[in-house]
């Protein structure tokens, strides 16, 4: 009986039940995003189609799938395959089809970006998010049916945004050794790129090396993300914006891949209006029904 508890409460943290609105409008926020990230972040990829094979690095999962090599052509008509199914699955038409598209699509095109040098880890948890929504299937916006596989995929999307951040500080301490915190990597980040901003704080030394401190802080503590609930958890989530719009303001570093997958931490669906009759339940009885709920 007590393993039964036990594999009973890892499933309901797993997989907890939450209305579908919650997936439909994070799904249109993820696949319109789609269209901004090949556009203006990862858009590299359209200049690897013209660059010498010589300096194509395929990553491993390019092996792993057998993926081509990238032309002038075979990038453009990837955007454009990119460009319809985002925008078909944003709508919530075929979600499964369209999604699955998307994320072999996005696949190949962030792959790509990155096979030719520097590797971005803001990708992850977007990349997850468009493996695992199309799991979900069809999902409206005022769509309060409690949904264990919408609750399993917006899980999924929390651990990869918590894995991004917790391994980003375990790599800190790898390469950099227990002394990163209190080390100059930031002054060095704020003289080679800094703004003015950053320029500022080199004249407060003290604030440079704490600031380290509460980024290996923030980062080593970020699994607590997936155990907070109701006004806790929102804090947290807003700290954690605060953070990314910090290192904006002083390095021009946006990680806005990662920082739409915090979306996965929130009750979305009240974003949108109730309708009169889900008006009139909520007026009889608790929120949900008292089913478990993921925030």
């Amino acid at each position: 009986m007590r393993a039964d508890r036990v594999m009973s409460a890892v499933r309901q943290w797993a997989a907890p039940a939450v209305p579908l609105a919650r997936v439909a409008v994070l799904r249109t926020a993820i696949y319109l995003f789609v269209l901004f990230d090949i556009a203006k972040i990862s858009n590299g990829a359209f200049s690897h189609g013209d660059t010498p094979v010589q300096l194509y690095q395929p990553l491993g999962i390019r092996k792993l799938f057998h993926l081509p090599v990238p032309s002038h052509d075979y990038v453009r008509v990837l955007a454009v395959v990119i460009v319809v199914s985002a925008l078909v699955a944003a709508t919530g038409k075929l979600p499964r089809l369209a999604g699955w598209v998307c994320a072999a699509g996005m696949l190949d095109w962030v792959s790509n970006n990155f096979s030719y040098g520097k590797i971005d880890h803001d990708h992850t948890a977007l990349m997850i998010a468009l493996l695992v929504l199309p799991t979900v299937g069809r999902a409206r916006y005022r769509d309060t049916e409690l949904s264990e596989s919408a609750g399993w995929a917006l899980r999924c999307i929390q651990i990869g945004v918590v894995a991004t951040y917790f391994l980003s500080a375990a790599a800190k301490i790898r390469f950099g050794g227990w002394g990163w915190p209190s080390s100059a990597i930031f002054t060095w980040a704020f003289v080679r790129r800094g703004t003015p901003l950053a320029q500022r704080m080199l004249d407060y030394p003290f604030l440079v090396v704490a600031s380290q401190w509460a980024l290996i802080i923030l980062e080593t503590l970020s699994p607590v993300l997936l155990f907070l609930r109701g006004k806790v958890l929102y804090l947290a989530i807003a700290v954690f914006g605060l953070f990314h719009l910090s290192t904006y303001l002083l390095l021009k570093i946006h990680f806005l891949p990662l920082v739409i997958c915090l979306l996965a931490f929130l009750p979305l669906e009240r974003l949108v209006p109730a309708s009169a009759s889900t008006r009139a339940a909520r007026g009889q009885r608790t929120p949900w029904g008292g089913t478990r709920k993921l925030v």
